[in-house]
């Protein structure tokens, strides 16, 4: 099979695998374009008889390898560090394919507490599948080291609930009731979609002001929000879209996203929130972000 051939069928998986090592878009679809390449330069390719494994082991190799050597900046990271939001697009094939396997902020932070090895492992193992043998070859480990590394980080990991289709509708309705009651100042009713002990998370990145640690309370969360969207400038506009597997909205100003917040669910109700305002981590989104839902 020709390398282009081998980009267009395993480019989703790797970009996929990268990105729940990573907690990176731009870092993820660097190492994939990085590990084609590689690929394409060898001159024995044409005997490697598992082209998906090999390149599996590449982008595995080539993330644990990222992850250490940028361990010291996110010691030193300004505020909460969260994951740069993947927003699902309806022209892109790839995020709908990723979008299949559950990738949710809450799910994503849980795996950072993962090591690197831990985190491939139980990736390659949950999400994609792979037999402990082949985990072993891509991580460079024996197959029951491997069982027990798995075994360790799916009890760190737990399980994390299914969203049917039905399901994202329904939260998509309470994400609406209230961005609209936020858009009215209807404290009220904003409450009634929170759960009391709601969890408000941004990130900023020292780069935009936002609330450097969690805020608590369902009470605390709406007055912060009626504050940040009186402070919006005329013009900005929101749009609703899926982000990270949840029901999530686009903050547009300039007709560049300056926010992408994303909702966690429990029992019908709004149980965080995650805000991405780092404009490092938005620079994907802005390279097509288009339309929106005017204010």
């Amino acid at each position: 099979m020709e390398t282009e051939e081998l980009y267009h069928e395993y480019k989703p998986l790797l970009f996929s695998l990268a990105y729940r090592m990573l907690g990176s878009v731009m870092d993820a679809e660097d190492i994939v374009h990085d590990a084609f390449l590689s690929f394409n330069h060898l001159e024995n390719k044409e005997t490697i008889k598992n082209p998906k494994a090999f390149l599996c082991k590449i982008v595995t190799n080539r993330t644990i390898d990222k992850l250490r050597s940028a361990a010291h900046k996110r010691n030193e990271y300004v505020g909460t560090w969260l994951p740069e939001p993947l927003v699902e697009e309806k022209n892109d094939p790839s995020h709908s394919y990723i979008m299949k396997e559950s990738i949710s902020m809450a799910y994503l932070l849980l795996l950072q507490q993962l090591s690197e090895i831990e985190r491939a492992v139980f990736i390659l193992r949950e999400v994609f599948q792979y037999e402990y043998d082949e985990i072993a070859d891509i991580v460079d480990k024996k197959s029951t080291n491997c069982r027990q590394i798995f075994h360790r980080a799916k009890k760190s990991m737990g399980e994390e609930p299914k969203t049917s289709k039905t399901e994202l509708a329904k939260m998509t309705i309470k994400v609406e009731q209230f961005i609209k009651a936020l858009q009215r100042a209807d404290i009220s009713q904003m409450l009634e979609t929170l759960r009391g002990d709601a969890v408000f998370k941004s990130d900023g990145g020292g780069k935009v002001k936002t609330a450097i640690n969690p805020i608590y309370t369902a009470e605390r969360i709406v007055q912060l929000f009626i504050s940040v969207i009186k402070k919006l400038p005329e013009g900005a506009s929101f749009k609703y879209k899926v982000v990270n597997d949840r029901p999530g909205i686009v903050v547009n100003i300039n007709e560049l996203a300056a926010y992408v917040v994303s909702f966690e669910f429990i029992d019908d109700k709004i149980s965080t929130i995650f805000m991405m305002a780092n404009p490092d981590k938005l620079v994907h989104i802005n390279r097509t972000a288009s339309g929106s839902l005017e204010l």
